[in-house]
C-alpha cells in the first residue's frame, strides 16, 4: 500500500503514528499564572548531548504551551508502566487552570533549578530551560525545545553506575490507543567498539 498524506490512507484510522512506533513519553509538567499543569506528550526525545536539549511537539495550543511561554521552564517526567492509569489521567481535555496532578493523583515535588512542579516519584526527570518555541505547518503544531538544566533519577533505578530502564520498564507509545512496555534490553556494539 501507498498513500499521500494529502490525499488520505482511506484506512478507518490514520497509520502515521502506528509506524513511528514505539515513542518515549514525556510527561511535561509547567507552572503558570493559573496554576500547575502536567500532560502526557508522544511526539518527544532528546536531541543533543551537549549541552543536553530535549523536544517535544504540541499539536494545539494547550495548558501546558501557555505555561511554558510564560514562563521559559518545563519538566519532562519519565513515565513507568505503573503510573499508565495516572498518566493516561492527565490526558484529560480539563478546564484551563485545573491541577492535573490533583486530578490524576499524582504527588508533586519543586524542581532545583527551574521554578517549576515534578512528578516527586517519577524514575527520572528533566528540568528544563525553554531555548525556542517554533510553528509548525498545519493549524497548530509547535515544536518546544529545552535545555536540560538538572536531572533527577530515581535512586532504586542507578544499578552499578549505570541508569537501569528495567527497574521500572518505561512506557512507549504506539499508534491508535496502542502502548508498549519496556522490560528487556540487550547490548549492541558498534563496528570497531569493544
Amino acid at each position: 500500500m501507498f498513500y499521500r498524506p494529502e490525499d488520505g490512507h482511506g484506512l478507518p484510522h490514520n497509520p502515521f503514528n502506528a509506524i513511528i512506533a514505539p515513542r518515549p513519553i514525556g510527561w511535561i509538567s509547567s507552572r503558570g499564572s493559573e496554576g500547575d499543569n502536567l500532560a502526557p506528550y508522544s511526539f518527544f526525545n532528546a536531541v543533543a548531548y551537549v549541552p543536553p536539549q530535549v523536544m517535544f511537539s504540541s499539536t494545539a495550543a494547550k495548558d501546558s504551551l501557555a505555561n511554558i511561554r510564560e514562563t521559559g521552564v518545563f519538566a519532562v517526567n519519565i513515565v513507568e508502566f505503573a503510573a499508565r492509569d495516572a498518566m493516561n489521567a492527565s490526558s484529560a481535555a480539563a478546564a484551563r487552570g485545573v491541577d492535573e496532578f490533583e486530578l490524576a493523583g499524582v504527588e508533586k515535588a519543586e524542581c532545583e533549578t527551574i521554578p517549576c512542579p515534578r512528578v516527586a516519584n517519577a524514575p527520572a526527570t528533566l528540568e528544563c530551560k525553554l531555548t525556542q518555541i517554533v510553528p509548525l505547518p498545519g493549524k497548530a503544531n509547535f515544536l518546544i525545545l529545552g535545555e536540560v538544566t538538572g536531572v533527577h533519577m530515581r535512586d532504586d533505578c542507578v544499578v552499578d553506575g549505570r541508569f537501569d530502564v528495567t527497574r521500572f520498564s518505561p512506557l512507549a507509545r504506539l499508534g491508535y490507543k496502542d502502548y508498549a512496555v519496556v522490560r528487556e534490553v540487550f547490548e549492541l556494539a558498534r563496528p570497531g567498539q569493544s
